[in-house]
């Protein structure tokens, strides 16, 4: 994937996606997803990983990715803000459920594995607390202490983040199964929701695909990979055939990033 520079994107019109550059992260790669899913085409724009990035917080007020710029709009950063913004300005079959029972799932199931305290939110937790958590050549320069501010870093909520992981994993897995009873391959009804996309991109933070099908830095993959038994344990191979149903019918493979 070819980024522009923020100094070049901020003079372009039209839809702006930060990503983190070279690196599959779960919340951008949900996002390149969702907004692939629905035919929105964007233009990457680099951030990198653990740095300061101040021509970026300079343009939209953050440091972090994904970041959506749609020409003069106020930039959404939220799954739910770039998932709202894929359906107005996508096409073909919507993300969201037409019946408000299968919304509320399908958003509450979202915000479970995209949101503040959800899935993806409690394995950074669980990573930034052990202490063999490899980080990027550019985290030297990085401000710890506002990564500790912004995401809530404290021995309480690290200890509480494999817990939440376990829950979590469990309740997906569940309804997988529910789903697959009731002869259906996604977690609500018989078609493609945003959820998921969710969970298939989010699951690289535990099972990473392939090399093959998503080449990432070694540091990353080996964080990825580490498990605790009771992680591992809670990892139901449903949730890995799913993910691999996503990927393969639904994202293309292998992610370019």
């Amino acid at each position: 994937m070819k980024y522009l520079s923020v100094a070049e994107a901020r003079k372009l019109p039209g839809l702006r996606l930060v990503l983190t550059a070279h690196m599959p992260g779960p919340w951008g790669e949900a996002a390149k997803a969702v907004l692939s899913a629905r035919n929105v085409q964007f233009v990457p724009v680099e951030q990198t990983a653990m740095g300061k990035n101040d021509d970026l917080h300079a343009w939209t007020g953050m440091r972090n990715a994904p970041i959506a710029v749609l020409d003069e709009e106020p930039p959404q950063s939220t799954w739910l803000e770039i998932l709202l913004l894929a359906e107005r300005l996508g096409s073909g079959p919507s993300l969201i459920p037409a019946d408000p029972l299968e919304r509320a799932l399908m958003m509450g199931f979202s915000t479970e594995i995209c949101g503040q305290d959800g899935f993806g939110w409690s394995r950074r937790l669980e990573l930034m607390g052990r202490g063999t958590t490899r980080n990027p050549p550019s985290a030297g320069n990085f401000d710890m202490q506002r990564m500790t501010r912004s995401y809530g870093v404290n021995d309480a909520t690290i200890t509480r983040a494999p817990s939440r992981m376990i829950g979590i994993m469990k309740a997906l897995a569940t309804q997988l199964h529910r789903q697959k009873a009731a002869g259906s391959n996604y977690l609500i009804g018989d078609r493609l929701s945003a959820c998921d996309l969710h969970w298939a991109t989010f699951s690289l933070f535990v099972s990473p695909l392939p090399p093959g099908e998503c080449a990432m830095p070694d540091f990353m993959r080996e964080n990825y990979t580490h498990l605790t038994p009771e992680l591992a344990a809670a990892l139901d191979p449903i949730l890995l055939s799913h993910r691999d149903l996503i990927f393969h019918r639904h994202i293309r493979l292998p992610l370019d990033f």
